[in-house]
C-alpha cells in the first residue's frame, strides 16, 4: 500500500464527492455516519458478543488531582473486537473520516493543519487542555 500525505486525502476527498456538497447534507451525513460508527461498536457487544462493555460509575478517591485521575479511569471494555466487527468498526470510521474531512473542505480548513494545530496545543498543555 502507497503512502500518501493528508493533503492528497483531502484533495481526494473534494474530488470524489458529487452529490453532497450541500453544507446542510455534509453535517447530516457526518451524523449519520458517527451513529454508524455507535451502532457497529454496540453490536460488537450485543450482536456478536467479542466484547463486553460493563459500565459503572468511575470511583475516584476525592483527594485525587487531575494529574493522577487517569490512573482511575476505566474504558468500560472487556476483550477484543474480533476480526468480522474490526473490519466493520474500520468501515464506519473511515466513513466518519471522509465526512469530517468533507466538512473540512466546506469551510476551506486545511485537515493537516488542523491536525497539527491540535498536536501543538496537545504538546503545549497535555491533559489540561482538554479540559
Amino acid at each position: 500500500m502507497k503512502n500518501f500525505t493528508i493533503q492528497e486525502y483531502q484533495a481526494q476527498v473534494d474530488d470524489v464527492l458529487v452529490r453532497h456538497r450541500s453544507i446542510l447534507d455534509i453535517l447530516t451525513k457526518l451524523q449519520e455516519s458517527t451513529a454508524k460508527v455507535n451502532r457497529a461498536v454496540a453490536k460488537s457487544a450485543t450482536y456478536c458478543g467479542c466484547v463486553k462493555i460493563n459500565v459503572e460509575k468511575q470511583a475516584v478517591p476525592e483527594d485525587t488531582s487531575y494529574s493522577q485521575l487517569k490512573n482511575y479511569m476505566k474504558e468500560h471494555i472487556d476483550g477484543n473486537l474480533c476480526d468480522i466487527c474490526r473490519e466493520k468498526v474500520e468501515a464506519e470510521l473511515s466513513a466518519n473520516i471522509f465526512y469530517f474531512t468533507t466538512l473540512c473542505n466546506a469551510f476551506k480548513i486545511d485537515v493537516g493543519e488542523l491536525i497539527t494545530k491540535h498536536h501543538e496545543q496537545l504538546k503545549t498543555l497535555g491533559k489540561y487542555g482538554l479540559l
